[in-house]
């Protein structure tokens, strides 16, 4: 079969039409335009609120309920789950605070891998920590400042306080932490409430009935972020099987999923309504392709053609018109796809509407898959198509 010749012949009786060839152009792009920036909403809008819930820690953290009794190797072994991003004990909130002048802060554990710390340093010690921003703001602390703060105990009805000094590593964005907190080692939280207790912290220098602690030693909580958004749901479904409540942000999690769900079965419907009816158009067009130019076609039958080389020639004028309808629709809809961010997202890095690279691939191989396949049904009357025709009309 001669491809180049017959594509040659196909292109120039393309050009010749010059109209109706327009005409199947525009006919396709009023089908691919619109189901772009139909997809282009719904990947944009989904794709969008997923990365805002997976930038944000909290939808992540898993938040256990009530008082538990939990040991540093049961946490530890959570840190090892594989859908666990990140596991450390807590202490008992009512011991975990700090006084700053007249500034109260929550003390919060951190470690390597912390995602509310992200590319921040790490504490470590007992004298370095990572401040909050509400609470830089008040203290007009910045980094490398170092932070008189005092620890209240009551034993036996007397006030007791101690003292030390702990350094500013750096500041959370605002949108990391919004409260009045500080994270540091567990080991300074730890320290803070064993000195609390009562009992001496030797580090720090601090007096208290006993010296150390039991290894023995339980928490009454933890602060646990799964690895993605899909694994929170089997991280509940885990805690509930120890008879662990816990909250999470599964249910915010779930509607962005089912949206997402919702939107794909909609535009799939949609598509395929749309594409059948192009795949309609493009088989009539096939159609009457061959009845108005059966003289020019048996005339090729004639000089040679094979049956395969005439239904080439269809298929590829039905080709060439996808490929400019995919091409012009790519253009409306980029500057749809303008028009509607600019109009609708007021959040940087976020999109209305938003289609990638392969999206266009995807499409143009689509386009020209349905397009092929309509024309060479429709073309195949070609076989029907004499050379004795040709011979009458010379």
């Amino acid at each position: 079969m001669r491809i180049p010749l017959v594509a040659s012949l196909a292109w120039q009786d393309y050009r010749n039409d010059g109209w109706l060839s327009a005409c199947s152009v525009l006919a396709l792009v009023a089908v691919i335009a619109p189901l772009l920036v139909l997809f282009g909403l719904k990947f944009g809008l989904v794709s969008s609120l997923t990365e805002r819930l997976e930038n944000d820690p909290a939808t992540r953290e898993i938040i256990p309920l009530g008082g538990g009794r939990f040991s540093r190797t049961f946490v530890d072994q959570l840190g090892l789950r594989r859908d666990v991003a990140f596991a450390i004990p807590r202490t008992r909130q009512i011991a975990a605070t700090a006084q700053v002048g007249a500034l109260t802060l929550e003390m919060l554990p951190t470690a390597p891998g912390d995602p509310l710390l992200g590319g921040l340093p790490i504490p470590v010690g007992l004298d370095q920590i990572v401040l909050s921003h509400t609470a830089a703001e008040k203290l007009a602390a910045r980094p490398g400042d170092w932070l008189q703060t005092q620890f209240v105990r009551q034993v036996a009805g007397r006030v007791e306080a101690q003292h030390t000094r702990l350094q500013v590593l750096a500041v959370l964005p605002l949108e990391a932490f919004a409260r009045d907190g500080l994270f540091a080692g567990l080991s300074l939280l730890e320290a803070v409430e064993d000195y609390r207790d009562g009992r001496a912290v030797a580090a720090l220098g601090w007096d208290g009935d006993a010296a150390g602690v039991s290894e023995l030693r339980v928490y009454p909580a933890f602060r646990l972020y799964a690895r993605s958004l899909s694994d929170v749901e089997g991280l509940r479904v885990y805690f509930a099987a120890q008879d662990l409540l816990v909250s999470t942000q599964a249910l915010s999690i779930a509607q962005v999923q089912s949206l997402s769900r919702n939107l794909s079965i909609v535009f799939w419907i949609i598509a395929g309504l749309a594409l059948a009816g192009a795949f309609a158009a493009i088989f009539a067009g096939a159609l009457a392709a061959v009845a108005r130019k059966r003289r020019e076609l048996s005339v090729l039958r004639l000089l040679g053609f094979s049956t395969g080389a005439l239904l080439l020639f269809v298929v590829m004028q039905a080709l060439y018109s996808a490929g400019f309808a995919a091409m012009l629709s790519a253009g409306l809809y980029g500057l749809a796809e303008a028009g509607l961010n600019q109009l609708f997202v007021q959040v940087p890095g976020e999109y209305a509407s938003h289609l990638l690279t392969r999206h266009y691939a995807l499409t143009l191989l689509a386009v020209l898959g349905v397009s092929a396949v309509a024309a060479a049904c429709g073309g195949w009357r070609v076989a029907r198509i004499q050379a004795s025709e040709g011979i009458r009309d010379v």
